[in-house]
């Protein structure tokens, strides 16, 4: 019987705990560590409740034997032995992260891919000076990984290309749906999308246009219903007889005089961000925001569980 393989999942908080889910789900054994005693200590249990809520929506055939493949492991060797991928959850800072990878880089077996979960910082900014540089990539998820399956993997110059190889086909094998990042860029693709999405919802909003509830309503009623499953070239494809380029000569000029003028930097200044919260209401204490999360992680699973039975039809 072929030996189970490993990942060590380096950060034990909510992005570190799903990571440990995904793979333990998909077969591999998954060695959480944290620095922190506290998050060592909650993290089995807490993986195990959300296998379970997995399996109440078809998307974890066996919650318990996945939960039985998470352990915590109180030192980087013990989460490194025998481990054949490395997922770093530290905070997003780059010195930090220069010191965690220095460490993962002196410790893990010459052939272990090192990734980070980084949101916005290229690799290139902690990995530059490591001996074992062209197997660290970033490995960048979406909040939460094991609803929302996009990984985006952004190498440096120096990630050799079988890195990035190697990391997509683990990722697609264990379920998630990688992309490559062909070139280094701060925020990778998913937080710059996100970002001229928001910069212009913020000056919208900021300018009178529309208030913020409804805004979201347009995108959770409007643009996200068709985005759950069509990206924008699939989208505006189906929007003009001729496809993308006929769609470009009818709506080409108008997108034109808005990219001509784009919102500036001040729409995430606190005077503009003030201006929002007026419309917007009080902002939600921590257990309000802790409800509210487990209510759209509700909604996204019964999503995912949608769109996986779609898919198998």
């Amino acid at each position: 019987m072929a030996e189970t393989r490993k990942v060590a999942i380096v950060g034990a908080g909510l992005i570190g705990r799903a990571w440990a889910m995904i793979f333990a789900r998909a077969g591999w054994r998954a060695a959480l560590h944290d620095p922190s005693p506290a998050a060592l200590d909650s993290a089995p249990g807490l993986c195990l409740a959300g296998l379970q809520e997995l399996a109440r929506h078809g998307l974890c055939d066996d919650p318990e034997a996945a939960a039985g493949r998470i352990s915590v492991a109180h030192s980087l060797t013990e989460a490194l032995a025998g481990a054949e991928f490395v997922q770093e959850n530290g905070p997003e800072d780059a010195a930090t992260k220069r010191a965690i990878f220095a460490e993962l880089d002196f410790l893990a077996a010459p052939d272990c891919i090192l990734a980070s979960s980084t949101s916005a910082i290229p690799a290139s900014v902690f990995t530059e000076g490591l001996a074992g540089r062209a197997r660290c990539l970033v490995a960048h998820p979406v909040n939460p990984p094991h609803l929302v399956p996009v990984v985006e993997l952004s190498g440096a110059p120096w990630t050799a290309p079988e890195t990035i190889a190697r990391a997509r086909k683990i990722f697609a094998d264990i379920g998630q749906a990688p992309i490559t990042v062909k070139r280094e860029i701060e925020g990778f693709v998913l937080n710059r999308l996100q970002g001229a999405l928001l910069a212009e919802a913020f000056r919208l909003v900021q300018e009178g246009y529309v208030s913020p509830q409804d805004l979201d309503t347009t995108v959770a009623e409007g643009l996200g219903l068709r985005w759950s499953f069509l990206g924008p070239f699939a989208t505006i494809e189906l929007n003009a007889p001729g496809g993308i380029p006929d769609y470009c000569a009818r709506y080409g000029p108008f997108y034109g005089r808005i990219a001509a003028a784009p919102p500036s930097p001040e729409v995430f200044g606190a005077a503009g961000i003030a201006r929002i919260m007026e419309q917007w209401g009080e902002t939600p204490d921590r257990a309000e925001i802790t409800a509210r999360s487990a209510r759209r992680d509700a909604r996204l699973a019964a999503l995912a569980a949608h769109k996986k039975k779609v898919g198998e039809a």
